[in-house]
This record gives C-alpha cells, sequence and structure tokens, in this order.
C-alpha cells in the first residue's frame, strides 16, 4: 500500500465534469492528459456506457465487440483500454484549498474541448472510506 492508497481522513474534495454528449476516445485522451496538467489534480476517475468486450445480445450474439470507439489511448504517457464511451469525469484535488484554483483551470480546459457544453459541480461523489457492505463482503 501506498502513501497515495492509504484512506483519507478527511474526504477530499472531486471535481465533477458532465459534458452534454458522450465523449469519443480521441476527446476522452485529450480531456484527461489537459486534467493531469492542472496542479493539485491526485486522481482523475471516469464513467459512462460501458463498451463491453463481446457482444451479449441480439443477432450477433458472443463476436468480438468491433466499436471504434473501444481502443488503447495513451494519458500521461501510459497506454490505456477505454472500454467505455466517457460520460462523466472525477477529478480528486489533493487540498481544499486549491479547490476553485483547479476549478478555474478545468473550467478553461472543458470550454476548449467540449464545444458541445458541460458542467461542472464541485462534492465528493465517490466512496473514501469502506462502508459496512464492504465489511460485509470482506472487501476491506
Amino acid at each position: 500500500m501506498t502513501m497515495n492508497d492509504a484512506p483519507e481522513a478527511v474526504p477530499l474534495p472531486e471535481i465533477l465534469i458532465f459534458p452534454n454528449r458522450l465523449l469519443k476516445a480521441e476527446t476522452t485522451e485529450k480531456l484527461l492528459n489537459r486534467i493531469y496538467t492542472v496542479p493539485h489534480v491526485r486522481q482523475v476517475n471516469i464513467a459512462g456506457e460501458g463498451l463491453p468486450a463481446v457482444l451479449s445480445s441480439g443477432p450477433n450474439k458472443g463476436l468480438p465487440n468491433e466499436h471504434p470507439e473501444r481502443r488503447v489511448i495513451t494519458v500521461k504517457d501510459k497506454q490505456v483500454e477505454l472500454r467505455l464511451l466517457v460520460g462523466r469525469v472525477f477529478v480528486e484535488i489533493d487540498d481544499i484549498d486549491h479547490v476553485q484554483q483547479a476549478l478555474e483551470e478545468i473550467d478553461s480546459i472543458c470550454t476548449e474541448l467540449l464545444p458541445f457544453g458541460f458542467n461542472l459541480e464541485v462534492g465528493r461523489y465517490s466512496k473514501y472510506r469502506p462502508t459496512v457492505t464492504d465489511y460485509r463482503k470482506c472487501k476491506r
């Protein structure tokens, strides 16, 4: 366990980027790489519509999913397999005192890369400590 994996004593703030459309792989790659250049960004998580490797229904059930947006992208010089169409981006900031500065920089990045519109919100959207259900499932 590294220092970054330790549970947080106080929940760190997150900035939610909610684009008005699902993002293509190319746009996702540009957005993630630009967000990681913003100071005080601790981690970025994405969520959206899943693109399974194998089709699970329909006339082509069982065949490989050849969706053009399911591909490998490069984020921070690492190859990452993108398995979804991104609909939400959660940006965790390492200090509450720097949220406003990060929010302004992320807003300018999104204005440039997402011309179809987006919403930004500040809050805490993901778990930061184990829940009772996690203890019951012995995950933590």
